[in-house]
């Protein structure tokens, strides 16, 4: 049986105070509850800024502008393999306007304070890169 691939999007927010955004998965999802980069699956047809854009859209009602790709790296799960690319972005509208529509929780971190929380896989090794580029 071929392994399945996927390709996902993930957003770079930071907002004035050096912070970026985090958001807490559904207790219903794959793996539950962990914290990521917001963002999500890149859809046959869209490219990475588009699947970006809407996916924001769909997990928090806010509109991002897509600026340059910052990372990429490539994870294997057990069963399928993850083409994983980051975004530095930025919210077109006030991070007051934030809802939890397809996310459970948000918060606004420093690169400190993300070892404080629980990342999958794929987005620690990009969280470890982005280190890395701020040392």
């Amino acid at each position: 049986m071929a392994r399945r691939h996927v390709r996902v999007v993930g957003a770079m927010l930071e907002n004035e105070q050096g912070r970026y955004l985090i958001t807490q998965r559904p207790p219903t999802a794959s793996l539950p509850l962990l914290w990521e980069f917001p963002g999500g699956r890149v859809e046959e047809g869209e490219s990475d800024p588009e699947a970006l854009i809407r996916e924001i859209h769909e997990e928090m009602g806010v509109a991002v502008e897509v600026l340059d790709q910052a990372m990429h790296t490539r994870h294997e799960y057990p069963t399928y393999d993850i083409d994983f690319r980051v975004f530095r972005c930025r919210l077109a509208e006030s991070e007051h306007h934030i809802r939890h529509l397809r996310v459970h929780d948000h918060r606004w971190v420093t690169l400190e304070e993300m070892s404080q929380y629980r990342f999958p896989d794929a987005d620690a090794k990009t969280l470890a890169k982005l280190l890395d580029l701020d040392s």
